[in-house]
């Protein structure tokens, strides 16, 4: 339907959802994600791979030592196989799997980053929208008060400093409507930014549906994020893939075997050998690496205590920001907007009659402008705090 639509040049309507699925599916962002996951399965795979065994082959002449007279041909032939000992191999293949569920947890993480930008975006374009409109209606209105008023000077009902003001107010009006219309373009870039060169240029959005669930118990939410969050996924699976790490490094300090074997050949003898190879850690007992990696570790844990911790404080601001938001649109919406609007058309109503003047008129439009406005941007900020709650539950589905 959206493919059609946009080879026929004509608008299309792009839903929350619509826009959060061509995102995951197209972006390129996204597809470089992905590809780190897939390294970090080739990287298990590594680890899991035995070590090849080294032949040698080597061929010369038998010598008499006394008369130096050539004897014969003679032949070598060995194989050395090194040993995968468990306690290398396991803290090895351990570590890569850990780094796999890292990069897991980093795909996921990003993925509810990139969604989280884009509800902002899509936030962000429905109250420029909002402005917009309201904007143009101001204009609107102002021009039709200014007709009227310069009808009144005409007939010399009304001073002429009245219309000096309207044409004023009118020009402010004007101008007003075009930073809003300004602003929602630049709002429409930064979506599409978000979403990529997939979307068309000349999209629209669904602003019919603007409800939002409200959001679980903060006690649960907090739950789900110690549990569920990828971000401290991630730092955890990174400081497992470290603990894995020095114990690799640990366990390399033990010797290591290798099983030896070879064939010398001459003309009348033929010896063979099977031995066993050891490396004894003699003199480097893997001091360096051990510390690095102990270091490491160390700060992991202190990273993953930082995680929960700024999660917590991110989750509970959030929360408080939702509160607030929502506080303050149910008073605009229930009282203070409805009584502005109220008291502008009355005011209106008593101009018409000529029982008000033009400066009431004035004033009762900038207030109810002012609270349609904090109505406008408490609409944003409630849904932008719903987006936060959300990208900390790491949630991707609207």
């Amino acid at each position: 339907m959206h493919t059609s639509a946009i080879w026929a040049n004509t608008p299309v309507t792009f839903s929350l959802g619509e826009l959060e699925k061509l995102t995951l599916d197209s972006s390129f962002a996204v597809k470089a994600a992905n590809e780190a996951v897939n390294t970090a399965a080739a990287s298990v795979n590594t680890a899991r791979a035995f070590p090849n065994p080294e032949i040698d082959a080597l061929k010369g002449q038998q010598v008499n030592r006394l008369n130096r007279t050539e004897i014969g041909p003679s032949q070598s032939w060995g194989i050395t196989q090194a040993l995968d000992m468990p306690w290398q191999r396991i803290p090895r293949v351990d570590a890569a799997t850990a780094g796999l569920q890292a990069e897991q947890a980093h795909q996921r993480a990003f993925a509810t980053d990139l969604i989280a930008k884009l509800r902002l975006r899509y936030f962000d374009l429905l109250r420029r929208q909002a402005e917009e409109r309201a904007s143009r209606e101001d204009s609107k209105l102002m021009e039709g008060i200014r007709s009227r008023i310069a009808l009144r000077v005409e007939t010399g009902e009304a001073a002429r400093y009245e219309l000096v003001k309207a044409d004023a107010e009118t020009l402010n009006a004007q101008k007003l409507a075009q930073s809003a219309e300004l602003r929602t373009r630049q709002s429409r870039a930064a979506l599409r930014a978000v979403v990529g060169a997939q979307l068309p240029e000349d999209f629209q959005i669904d602003s019919s549906a603007q409800d939002l669930p409200r959001p679980a118990p903060l006690a649960q939410v907090k739950t789900e994020i110690t549990n569920t969050n990828p971000a401290l996924a991630k730092a955890r699976a990174e400081r497992l893939q470290l603990t894995h790490k020095l114990n690799e490094e640990k366990a390399l300090r033990l010797p290591q075997f290798a099983i030896k074997a070879a064939i010398d050949q001459d003309t009348e003898i033929r010896n063979k050998r099977l031995g066993l190879a050891v490396t004894i850690p003699l003199w480097n007992w893997r001091a360096g690496p051990i510390g690095e990696a102990a270091g490491r570790l160390s700060r992991a844990d202190n990273d993953v205590m930082h995680q929960e911790f700024s999660l917590m404080q991110e989750l509970d601001a959030a929360y408080q920001q939702y509160d607030i938001a929502q506080a303050q649109m149910v008073a605009l919406e229930s009282g203070i907007v409805r009584q502005a609007a109220n008291a502008l058309r009355i005011v209106e109503v008593a101009y018409k009659a000529g029982e008000k003047g033009f400066l009431e008129v004035l004033d009762a439009q900038r207030v109810f402008r002012a609270a349609r406005n904090e109505l406008i941007t408490a609409r944003y900020e409630l849904a932008s705090a719903w987006a936060e709650i959300e990208r900390l539950r790491a949630t991707t589905t609207p």
